[in-house]
């Protein structure tokens, strides 16, 4: 069995080609994120986000028996 190491990698000890790519997948994920909250506004916002509000209310309020 191997011993562990106790210290952990330095910052100029890590591979060069591994630097920055922390904040490429921040930014990636920043970016689909907005293009997802983008999408999910147009729906809503529109005609289509009325109807499925106005069904998915009208079925819980069916479910609790008030509807």
């Amino acid at each position: 069995m191997r011993p562990v190491p106790t210290t952990r990698p330095t910052p100029a000890s890590r591979p060069e080609d591994e630097r920055g790519i922390t904040t490429a997948e921040y930014a990636v994920g920043t970016a689909a994120g907005a293009g997802l909250a983008g999408v999910l506004f147009a729906l809503l916002s529109g005609g289509f986000g009325d109807r499925l509000l106005k069904t998915l209310f009208d079925h819980v309020l069916g479910l609790l028996g008030i509807g």
